[in-house]
């Protein structure tokens, strides 16, 4: 027990005195955990001097520290919080007065008195409503009074209470630590963060703690070893952590003269200026990149703990994660929610370790600390040789479509294996960049666009169900993905562009991977361009000029769709308030409006003399066929070859000179979200509405289509289908007859309305959940030589076809075909002339009517 201050009037001047003492030993030793190791028992010595003079010697009271007092931790303004335990409600009513006198005093010394008064068998009564209280008696601490008193509650009660709620207990600590969690977005990663209570902070480490005593306790019924608390493997590293967050916090409450504890942008500069929790000098970025160290290891070890104990889980979590230790296979087992490898000498190959993380991305788990251990053992040999090109690529591409693909980039990036694999985000490692915009770290902000793009699978709100469907149409979202990833990585060079300096920074990276060229010329196109939809939220959008610029740099539909989602999921991610629901409907508005200049201006013809980028790039990559391939584009739409890589279009070259020997040309292939069937024919009537038919008769769902035609009338034709009943999945057969079948149909070989009368038999008509109203519409105004219809119904099998067998009765030819679904919507475009000429009003008029009949029945 330390030694009462004799002087009650004293009392003020020595505590003022110590207080400055205490702050100027702080700011020459800038030792944190001494400092309040000093003020704790300066604040001791204060109670026992006035429990001297006002309380005596009085059985059945004592004066008990609980919360950080207990801990012995007192950081210079934070409360400090006492419990008077008196023996029943004589006791109480005996001191009553001397206790208020007591707490007056401390009050009057401008101390932040948290005072509690209990009665000893209140203490052994468990209150659901109030566990707080019993969190704070795991750090209770004798001060003075009636021992006896202190020593029923501490060696009996305690330990009794917890031991019969225990679980209760931990379930409820790990609730409000979620909360807590929740309520601070989650992450470390706060460009301004909270260091008591965002992740990471001070809470955290006391919730690891509390995680452990009460573990503890219910297994040894009794009070543990305080250094047995944390797993022996971390404990060096926690320690560092406390260390310097807790001369960060005492920094601040000096700083500010109050109980404050945000680390703004003015106090990590004098932080790191003033070598706060440091022994050397470091630039403010580099100064929080080690803060962001240490928090993050405090925030795992908490949230690994609150894992591994099965007690804290809620009861419907249990079950959760009951059924996920059923998902253990011959590399993995699971045990409650937590991967272990079956053979961890194995995560050795770099093989298994990313199918490690592509089991995480996908279940949504967490690596066991046994795991984490294993990983960091072999970063070292790893690191000297990396795994690199396509194989990587492969891996990382999996992983990024996973539903789960954020929190395993996170945890890849917390153990240092993803700047292994991709060094260029080193630079942007826990990087902090100020635009009073943006509230995280910028590879935070780039694992949470990732992460809003795949909540969008439980996306509830108007917008966000808008963009779902939209993600749904990408082709190649883990190319979305990788952008996302890489945009902001020109952040990590000092210079006020950092698009160009991202732009640089992705192309090595995807040199490296050996991305396909096509892929890389998208990602680069995004990564340049991520701004540009942002940027039009300060234009006219509805002005021709404006739409038409934009739309000249996005070139395909496909571009506009992914740049669309980039934009949504890059505003969404600088802050929970930075997507409100006008920006989102900006955003979408510019969407529409470049969507349908692009399908308006879809009839530009090319020309053998054209300058075009694609053409310049063919006569390089097919010099001997030059002239071949410029007969070929002759009269081609020039939203062919933004549709087509370079590589495609010479592959439809090649086809259209086989047409002599076979009139037609047919490729299959299968795609990660449908079949690819691309025609090379001479055109013919009927031809669109043949091939829409026979898919629809195999019971083929046509989510999209393609059709060119160029001067010298060949046809290249792209379905884009779907199999609702695995015809061609579970019947390799089936794809040679599908093939044939589609040939024979075009040749006159097969009856095409036989094959739909048997499909119409054979299958059962649904009743659609959502109904949309048919509208059929013309444009003559879009485009300067043809007619443009627009078909929007609800989206059915065989649509298409009785669409464009309409078309094909009014002998109306399809010149380009743009076919899209929206959920249960189709929206269906065609570019359409009779005679060589736009369509007359007449035969709009019949064209529609028979489209309408044709739906209606």
């Amino acid at each position: 027990m330390t030694n009462p201050l004799p002087v009650k009037s004293d009392l003020r001047e020595y505590y003022v005195a110590e207080t400055g003492r205490l702050q100027q030993e702080f700011c020459d030793t800038r030792d944190g955990k001494k400092n309040i190791a000093h003020r704790a028992a300066l604040l001791e010595s204060v109670c026992l001097s006035l429990w001297h003079e006002e309380i005596g010697e009085h059985q059945g009271v004592s004066l008990v520290a609980v919360g950080g007092f207990g801990r012995g931790w007192l950081f210079p303004y934070s409360d400090v919080d006492l419990l008077f335990l008196c023996a029943d409600r004589e006791s109480e009513q005996v001191c009553k007065n001397q206790i208020r006198s007591f707490s007056q005093q401390l009050w009057d010394l401008r101390i932040r008195l948290s005072p509690q008064t209990r009665l000893l068998p209140e203490c052994d009564r468990f209150d659901p409503e109030n566990v707080e209280f019993i969190i704070s008696l795991l750090d209770c601490r004798f001060l003075t009074g009636d021992s006896s008193l202190f020593a029923r509650l501490h060696d009996k009660i305690i330990p009794r209470l917890i031991t019969q709620q225990s679980q209760t207990l931990l379930q409820r600590l790990a609730d409000l630590t979620r909360e807590r969690h929740a309520r601070h977005g989650g992450t470390v990663f706060h460009l301004e963060p909270n260091v008591k209570d965002t992740p990471g902070g001070l809470r955290d480490y006391n919730v690891a703690c509390w995680l452990g005593q009460l573990s503890a306790m219910e297994k040894l019924r009794g009070w543990p070893e305080t250094r047995a608390l944390l797993p022996l493997s971390t404990r060096s590293h926690i320690e560092a952590a406390l260390e310097f967050i807790t001369a960060v916090r005492c920094f601040l409450h000096f700083r500010h003269g109050r109980d404050d504890n945000i680390l703004t942008w003015a106090a990590q500069d004098e932080a790191a200026a003033g070598q706060i929790g440091t022994d050397e000098i470091l630039s403010t970025a580099e100064w929080m990149r080690v803060y962001f160290e240490h928090t993050r290891a405090v925030n795992r070890l908490s949230s690994l703990l609150a894992q591994e104990i099965p007690a804290a889980w809620s009861s419907l979590y249990r079950q959760f994660q009951s059924w996920r230790s059923r998902l253990s296979n011959s590399d993995f087992s699971v045990v409650h929610g937590m991967i272990f490898a079956q053979h961890a000498d194995a995560l050795h190959d770099p093989e298994l370790l990313l199918r490690l993380f592509d089991f995480m991305a996908q279940h949504g788990l967490r690596l066991s600390m046994t795991t984490e251990s294993k990983i960091a053992q072999i970063l070292p040999s790893l690191a000297a040789t990396p795994p690199r090109g396509a194989e990587l690529w492969r891996y990382l591409q999996v992983i990024l479509l996973e539903p789960h693909a954020a929190e395993a980039l996170r945890e890849m990036h917390a153990l240092k294996l993803l700047t292994i694999l991709l060094p260029e985000l080193r630079p942007i490692d826990s990087l902090v960049v100020r635009d009073f915009y943006h509230r995280f770290t910028v590879d935070e902000h780039s694992f949470l666009a990732i992460e809003n793009l795949h909540r969008l699978r439980e996306a509830n709100s108007e917008w966000d169900l808008q963009y779902a469907e939209l993600f749904k149409e990408l082709e190649r979202p883990e190319l979305l993905m990788l952008s996302l990833l890489l945009h902001d990585t020109g952040k990590g060079v000092a210079s006020t562009n950092h698009v160009q300096h991202s732009l640089e920074i992705a192309e090595r990276c995807l040199e490296r991977l050996d991305v396909e060229p096509q892929d890389r010329q998208t990602v680069l196109f995004l990564v340049g361009s991520h701004l540009e939809l942002s940027a039009m939220l300060r234009r006219d959008i509805f002005d021709p000029d404006t739409v038409r610029g934009l739309a000249e740099k996005i070139g395909t539909p496909e571009r506009l769709k992914l740049l669309t989602m980039m934009t949504f999921a890059d505003v969404k991610s600088v802050n929970p308030e930075a997507l409100t629901p006008w920006k989102a409907e900006q955003i979408w508005q510019v969407y529409i409006e470049t969507s349908n200049y692009l399908n308006r201006s879809a009839d530009q013809r090319l020309h053998a003399d054209t300058e075009h980028e694609t053409v310049a790039q063919l006569r390089s990559l097919a010099p001997v066929s030059g002239k071949e391939v410029r007969t070929f584009l002759e009269g081609f739409p020039t939203r062919y070859l933004k549709t087509y890589s370079p590589k495609a279009v010479l592959h439809h070259a090649e086809l259209a000179r086989w047409l002599s020997a076979s009139p037609v040309q047919l490729e299959l292939e299968r795609g990660r979200h449908w079949y690819e069937l691309t025609l090379v024919t001479r055109d013919r009537p009927r031809l669109f509405a043949s091939v829409s038919g026979t898919l629809a008769a195999w019971g083929m769902n046509i989510v999209k289509a393609n059709a060119f035609s160029n001067q010298a009338s060949v046809v290249v034709d792209t379905f884009y289908f779907t199999d609702p009943f695995r015809t061609l999945e579970l019947n390799l057969p089936e794809w040679e007859r599908f093939r044939r079948n589609v040939a024979d149909v075009l040749l006159g070989k097969a009856d095409l309305e036989r094959l739909l009368r048997d499909r119409a038999r054979a299958q059962r008509k649904l009743e659609a959940k959502v109904r949309i109203d048919t509208r059929v519409d013309f444009y003559d105004e879009w485009s300067p030589a043809t007619t443009v219809m627009e078909v929007v119904a609800q989206d059915r099998p065989g649509l298409l076809h009785l669409i464009s067998s309409r078309l094909a009765d009014a002998k109306c030819n399809i010149e380009i075909a743009l076919i899209d679904t929206e959920g249960p919507m189709a929206i269906d475009v065609f570019y359409l002339t009779s005679a060589g000429a736009k369509l007359p009003r007449k035969l709009k008029e019949t064209i529609k009517s028979g489209i309408l009949e044709s739906l209606e029945n």
